[in-house]
């Protein structure tokens, strides 16, 4: 191999090495799990968080769970047009976009109660539609 042909290859493997850095600098994490380096007033888009509930069900007794769950502001518009209804809009809502499902055992539940209470945990959120088979949507004030 002569001088020439090592130098093009080293030039090439640097330059795909520096192509890489950027590109993985350079994109958005998939998830915000560190959260406090983010602020939250000032946030527009969607994404993981961690989020604490009380887990119920009648003839049970109460379970704080702590989970992660989809958070977020999506873009959101509307504007007045002439013809019914006269509403143009946009809208969409932070959503669980990948989830795997959980389920844990409530405490002093009845003896005729399933203890099993089954919850999501958001792998990845997105911006999307509402859809009311997995969100509760407003859909009309």
């Amino acid at each position: 191999m002569s001088v020439a042909n090592i130098k093009f290859s080293l030039y090439r493997k640097s330059t795909l090495m520096l192509k890489w850095i950027i590109l993985w600098t350079c994109q958005p994490p998939l998830f915000l799990h560190d959260v406090s380096a983010v602020n939250l007033q000032q946030f527009i888009g969607c994404a993981v968080r961690e989020f604490t509930f009380l887990a119920k069900k009648p003839g049970c007794g109460g379970l704080l769970i702590t989970t992660d769950a989809c958070w977020g502001r999506c873009e959101t518009w509307e504007k007045p047009v002439l013809e019914s209804p006269f509403i143009e809009s946009y809208q969409r809502v932070c959503t669980y976009n990948m989830t795997r499902m959980v389920s844990v055992k409530l405490p002093n539940c009845k003896s005729n109660i399933d203890p099993i209470y089954t919850y999501p945990v958001a792998l990845r959120c997105a911006c999307g539609f509402c859809l009311t088979s997995t969100t509760e949507c407003i859909t009309s004030v």
